[in-house]
């Protein structure tokens, strides 16, 4: 596996990662999701500090986690109550 050392600058810092070269465009695409969050905050609800705003991404990306896990999960259910009900079916016509 191919490691990679890139910098990803977040609320001007500079952060030297080194990453599995198939990660590599993601961790750019999320850096810059959140510099773009940052500076959402800053604009739209008067945020000052660049604490203030990461501790703001971070609840929102948190929140963004949690719901679509909460949908899988629930996907999953109804996935494998409507396969629970196939199965039955099929156990019916095979009687």
């Amino acid at each position: 596996m191919e490691v990679r050392r890139i910098t990803i600058n977040i609320a001007g810092r500079v952060y030297p990662l080194n990453v599995p070269a198939a990660e590599e465009e993601t961790l750019r695409k999320v850096g810059k999701q959140i510099e773009n969050m940052i500076k959402d905050f800053e604009q739209n609800f008067d945020v000052r500090d660049k604490q203030d705003a990461l501790a703001m991404c971070a609840l929102k990306l948190g929140t963004n986690s949690e719901v679509m896990s909460l949908k899988y999960e629930k996907s999953i259910q109804s996935t494998n109550e409507r396969l629970s009900q196939i199965n039955q079916s099929l156990n019916e016509i095979g009687k």
